[in-house]
Formats: C-alpha cells, sequence, structure tokens
C-alpha cells in the first residue's frame, strides 16, 4: 500500500496560482502513473491530468488549456500540479493518485489503486 499526501491547496483569487503536491510514501517498483483529479461539491471526480512514471508522458483533461502543468521528482517520490489562471471554476477538492496496472487507463478513476486525501482549492472572483 502506498500512502498519498496532498498539499498545497488554498485560498486564491481569480487568475492566480497555486502549486499543488502530492508525496508518496512507499515503494514505486510497480507504479505504473500518477494522476490529479478534482471533484466539486455535487459533482463527480473528474479528471484533471496523469503522468507515466517512468517515461513522464503527460496526459491532461480538455478543461485544463494550457493553464496547468503536471511533473514529476522521482528522487522525491513527488508529483506536483501547477495550477496557473485559475477560475472560480475550478475551485474543488484536488485528489492525486496511484495506478500500477501497466495497461491503465489514466484518465479514469477506477484504474487507479490508491488515492489521498484531497486538498480543498477554493478560486474566488
Amino acid at each position: 500500500q502506498v500512502q498519498l499526501v496532498e498539499s498545497g491547496g488554498g485560498l486564491v483569487q481569480a487568475g492566480g496560482s497555486l502549486r499543488l503536491s502530492c508525496a508518496a510514501s512507499g515503494r514505486t517498483f510497480r507504479r505504473y502513473g500518477m494522476g490529479w483529479f478534482r471533484q466539486a461539491p455535487g459533482k463527480e471526480r473528474r479528471f484533471v491530468a496523469a503522468i507515466t512514471w517512468t517515461y513522464g508522458a503527460i496526459y491532461y483533461g480538455d478543461f485544463v488549456e494550457g493553464r496547468f502543468t503536471i511533473s514529476r521528482d522521482i528522487a522525491k517520490n513527488t508529483v506536483y500540479l501547477q495550477m496557473n489562471s485559475l477560475k472560480p471554476e475550478d475551485t474543488a477538492v484536488y485528489y492525486c493518485a496511484e495506478a500500477r496496472g501497466l495497461s491503465a487507463n489514466l484518465y479514469v478513476t477506477t484504474d487507479y489503486d490508491d488515492w489521498g486525501q484531497g486538498t480543498q482549492v477554493t478560486v474566488s472572483s
């Protein structure tokens, strides 16, 4: 089992930036990819971004539109989400997750094996 701990959320004005971090504890040898999802009140959890651990292939949700950047630090066992030009509609709880299956579809929640507890991001207008 891997422990995932998100940090970096908070309150920011529209147009501002935040950098989320997700620190993973435990082994990585079976890790295929890491993803970020978000969930607003009353809505389903939605894919934001993902990165494959070994080769660094990157994927984004279509709403990101170049505003967010996912990255990883293998030595620190950490994945980041840099969020710029934030909008009020970006308000949500942001979760990171780990996928271990080599055929995992990193866009879908059901292909992830472990989840963090989430960090709240609130963007005021």
